[in-house]
Formats: structure tokens, C-alpha cells, sequence
């Protein structure tokens, strides 16, 4: 009587040549996780054997020296910590340091905030500030479930960091949307395709905005559009979850940059809002994030402080403190808080000098167009309008790396090479033509 085939051999060696049949766990032949844009870039630069290259696709903020910043003050406050004797580093709570939280929600909203006053906001500290999004997606997943099944997709920015989406599916969330917001031929903001995008919107959408400082391109609402928006989603019924990446190195300004974020606070709305002191402290290291939920009464406080430490175990446990100890010295003394607003404040203006320059040089080669969007757009990004055959041009034949759309790290020009990118893009856009 013959046994089936089991597809191995006598040795025990399957067809495939895999000793014991057995596949690794790792294997999906059907589909393979997509590289973001910025990993696909920085790994085809570092193929790039030229002397003369230069990327411009990174996040930090970088020095005149082309190197990642540290603050002086931040690093002044890391020696005081580790020669305190009295300093016992210990884990925090799920929810994280207090201090922390505190002065994180405080310079979210402003202290005299109402919805601090009423005792109707949550602050929890995450190890990242993908971390802050992707606990913010947890609870909106929870809230909704609890109320009724949600209906409402999440709509992201078009063009926006390329791990939202899947931080939102990471928890559960597959109707992802977009809402009109960069325009290439205007090189700027659309306001008018943005907010009928936001019009159709089903009720209890979530709609993720960056309150300032936005990546990759740079280009922020005005107060007066904000307001327009506010209006349509209190109308509509939609949910606004606001990113804050970046808060004071847009303009120089903690509660300016913060603004969009009190104004929502101020008219009752719920909201939640992800923020980083990465960037602002130069704590790239020791990644600092924030998530604010703000709720219309402090009744259900306690139910979701519940539900945020439930799901803050299952995550990441407890968030690193040595970050959050820095940021909450800074933010509770005067002396050090007016030297960081200092520090910040040059960053800022180096930018902006920066974008300037940049526009100069480009007036003065006659490079076709107007330039005018690089200093109406703030923070650490840009978004040149580069077409991608013209960031191709720029990739192969000068060995200039940029994101898709042209858009920039503004704080990687330098000294050093500004006047080799001008020309670059000078002749990206003279050669296409």
C-alpha cells in the first residue's frame, strides 16, 4: 500500500530543496511592504560614488556644518541631569512623566487654556511622535466602536508623510482618503479644492491636519483659512486630529506655531492632537512625543485615561524619560526657556535666510518661473514645484537628491553647496525646457 506524497524526499528534503519543508515565517511571496519615498532616496544616494552630491531629503535640522544640531542649552541640561546626585532615573508611568505631560499640553493650548482649567484634557507621552499618531488612531478606533460602527474614513493631506497612512492601518483603519492641499501650479496651498474635498466628507470623518510646519512641503494655512476650515468641520461633523511636528521652528514662536490648535480648543471641539519635541530640541536620539486629547466635558476622562494605559501596555509599555526630562526643564524654568527660544529663534532665521538667498541666486540666473513660494512657506521644508522629470535630471545628472515634487530640507543648504544647488536647479529647469 504507497503513502501519499508529502513533496519530500527519503532524506527529508522537500521539492524546493528546504530541509524539513518548512518555510520561514518571514516569506510573502504575494506582496512586499513598499519603501517610503525617503528611504528609496537616501539609499539610492548613498549609492552615488561622486565626490560632489548633496542630499536634501532628510528630517533634521542641520548646521551650517552640515551635521544634526544639537542645542546648547539642551546639551547643558543633559550634563546637570547626569551630575545631579540627587537625579534617580526610574520608569515613569504608561502615561509617562507629569512634568512632562503638563507643560506639553500647556504649550499646546496656552495655560490658561479653558479645557485645562475644566480638567477636560488628556496629555500622554509617547516615545515618537509616530508613536502620538498611532495611539491617536487606537482610541478613535475605540471611541467610534463604543459609540456605533464607524463609518467615517480618514482623510490625509495630499502630498503628506508617507507612514501616516499606514500608521492609521496599523490600527485598523483601511479607508484612507485624500483631501486636496498642495497645488503645483500655484505653488502653494489650494484652499477652494481643499475644502470641497473636506465638503464630501462623510459625518464623523477624521480629518488630519498640520497645524504648522508642514512635511514635505512646507506650506501652512493662514489664520484667516483656518478659521474658514474650522467652520466647515464643526458643520460637517468631522473629527480633527492636528499634527504637530515641529512646534516653534515654523516662526520662531511657540504659541504662533500652536495656533490652529487653541483656535479649534476655543470653540468647544474635540480634538486630538500629536506633537514632537524632537525636532525643536534637537532630541533626535531620544525621540520625545506628546498626544493631547482635548473632550468637550471631563466626564469621560477617566474612562479614557483607562483606555489609553490599556493600550500604551500593549504598544511600547512605558516611554523612554532621559528626552522627556530635558524638554519638561526647559519648559518650567523662565532662564532656560528664554535660551531655547533663543536658540530656536536663529534656527528659524537661518531658514528664512536660506529660502531667500535661494530665490535671489534663482532671480538672478533668470530661472524660469517666480520663486516667490520659497519665502511665503515655512519651517524646516519646501516644496521648490520641481516636476519629477526635473528632480530626475537633478538625481542623475548633478547627484542632487530631493523628495517627489522638489521638495526640500531647506536647513541641508548650506555654505557649502547652495551655490552648486542653485545652479543644479537652474539647469533642471532651463534643460527640460
Amino acid at each position: 500500500m504507497s503513502r501519499p506524497s508529502s513533496g519530500h524526499d527519503e532524506k527529508g528534503v522537500n521539492q524546493n530543496g528546504d530541509p524539513g519543508g518548512h518555510h520561514s515565517v518571514f516569506t510573502n511571496t504575494r506582496s512586499a511592504a513598499a519603501a517610503s519615498s525617503e528611504t528609496k532616496l537616501l539609499s539610492a544616494f548613498k549609492t552615488v560614488t561622486q565626490a560632489r552630491k548633496v542630499y536634501l531629503g532628510g528630517r533634521e535640522y542641520y548646521s551650517e556644518e552640515g551635521k544634526t544640531f544639537e542645542l546648547r542649552v539642551v546639551g547643558k541640561i543633559k550634563q546637570q541631569l547626569s551630575a545631579d546626585p540627587t537625579f534617580c532615573p526610574e520608569y515613569p508611568s504608561s502615561l509617562g512623566l507629569t512634568e512632562f505631560t503638563r507643560r506639553a499640553t500647556e504649550v499646546a493650548l496656552g495655560k490658561s487654556s479653558p479645557a485645562i482649567v475644566e480638567n477636560r484634557v488628556l496629555g500622554i507621552q509617547t516615545p515618537s511622535f509616530s508613536a502620538a499618531v498611532r495611539l491617536g488612531a487606537e482610541l478613535l478606533t475605540h471611541w467610534y466602536k463604543v459609540r456605533a460602527v464607524w463609518c467615517g474614513p480618514v482623510y490625509l493631506s495630499s502630498p503628506c508623510d508617507d507612514s501616516l497612512a499606514g500608521i492609521f492601518q496599523a490600527a485598523g483603519i483601511e479607508d484612507i482618503r485624500e483631501y486636496y492641499y498642495w497645488d503645483d501650479k500655484q505653488r502653494g496651498v489650494c484652499l477652494e479644492k481643499l475644502l470641497e474635498d473636506l465638503e464630501r466628507a462623510p459625518e464623523q470623518s477624521v480629518v488630519v491636519l498640520s497645524a504648522s510646519a508642514h512635511y514635505p512641503t512646507g506650506a501652512d494655512l493662514t489664520q484667516k483659512q483656518w478659521t474658514v476650515i474650522t467652520q466647515l468641520i464643526m458643520r460637517r461633523r468631522l473629527f480633527p486630529f492636528l499634527l504637530l511636528p515641529a512646534q516653534a521652528l515654523c516662526y520662531g514662536d511657540l504659541n504662533r506655531d500652536a495656533w490652529p490648535i487653541q483656535h479649534f480648543a476655543s470653540q468647544g471641539m474635540e480634538l486630538l492632537c500629536a506633537q514632537s519635541f524632537s525636532h525643536c530640541f534637537g532630541l533626535y536620539g531620544e525621540a520625545v512625543g506628546h498626544l493631547l486629547c482635548v473632550l468637550k466635558q471631563n466626564s469621560p476622562l477617566l474612562s479614557l485615561q483607562s483606555q489609553a494605559d490599556r493600550i500604551v501596555k500593549s504598544l511600547w509599555a512605558q516611554p523612554s524619560v532621559g528626552g522627556a526630562h530635558v524638554v519638561a526643564t526647559v519648559l518650567s524654568n523662565p532662564a532656560h526657556l528664554v535660551e531655547w527660544q533663543g536658540e530656536v529663534k536663529r534656527m528659524v532665521e537661518r531658514c528664512m535666510l536660506i529660502r531667500d538667498i535661494l530665490r535671489e541666486k534663482l532671480r538672478l540666473l533668470g530661472t524660469p518661473g517666480c520663486w516667490d513660494h520659497l519665502t511665503q512657506q515655512g519651517g524646516l521644508f519646501c516644496c521648490t514645484g520641481l516636476n519629477d522629470q526635473q528632480v530626475e535630471f537633478l538625481s542623475r545628472s548633478r547627484h542632487v537628491s530631493l523628495l517627489p515634487r522638489g521638495c526640500l530640507n531647506v536647513s541641508a543648504i548650506n555654505g557649502h553647496n547652495l551655490e552648486y544647488v542653485t545652479d543644479s536647479i537652474h539647469l533642471a529647469l532651463t534643460t527640460s525646457l
